[in-house]
C-alpha cells in the first residue's frame, strides 16, 4: 500500500493561493490513481480533484466548484501530486486529504485505499 504525505497547507485571504503537494512511498506510485478529498467541520468528505495512472498519460477531472480554479498534477519519477488552489474562497477552508487507489477513474473516496494525515487549508481575511 502507498504511504502518503501532505503538505502546504496553511492560511490565506479570500483570492489567494496556495499549492500542496503528496509524496508517495512504498507502492506502486505510477499504477495508482491519485485523488485530493477535503473535509470541513460537520460536513462529509468530499471529492476535490482525480488525476488517473500515468501509465500511459494523465487525464483529470475535478469538482464543479473548484473547476478552472484548482489543478491537479502528478511527477511520476518524483512520486507527487500536486493541487495549485487558485483564487481561494471561504467555502474552500478544510481539511484537504491526498488519496491513492486502484480504479481507474473514481470519485468515491470508498475507491481510494491509501490516505494522508490531512493538510488544513483555512481561507480568511
Amino acid at each position: 500500500q502507498v504511504q502518503l504525505v501532505e503538505s502546504g497547507g496553511g492560511l490565506v485571504q479570500p483570492g489567494g493561493s496556495l499549492r500542496l503537494s503528496c509524496a508517495a512511498s512504498g507502492g506502486a506510485f505510477s499504477s495508482s490513481i491519485m485523488g485530493w478529498f477535503r473535509q470541513a467541520p460537520g460536513k462529509e468528505r468530499e471529492f476535490v480533484a482525480g488525476i488517473s495512472r500515468g501509465l500511459k498519460g494523465t487525464a483529470t477531472y475535478y469538482a464543479d466548484a473548484v473547476k478552472g480554479r484548482f489543478t491537479i498534477s502528478r511527477d511520476n519519477a518524483k512520486n507527487t501530486v500536486a493541487l495549485q488552489m487558485n483564487s481561494l474562497k471561504a467555502e474552500d477552508a478544510a481539511v484537504y486529504y491526498c488519496a491513492a487507489g486502484a480504479r481507474t477513474y473514481s470519485r468515491d473516496y470508498r475507491d481510494f485505499t491509501s490516505w494522508g494525515q490531512g493538510t488544513q487549508v483555512t481561507v480568511s481575511s
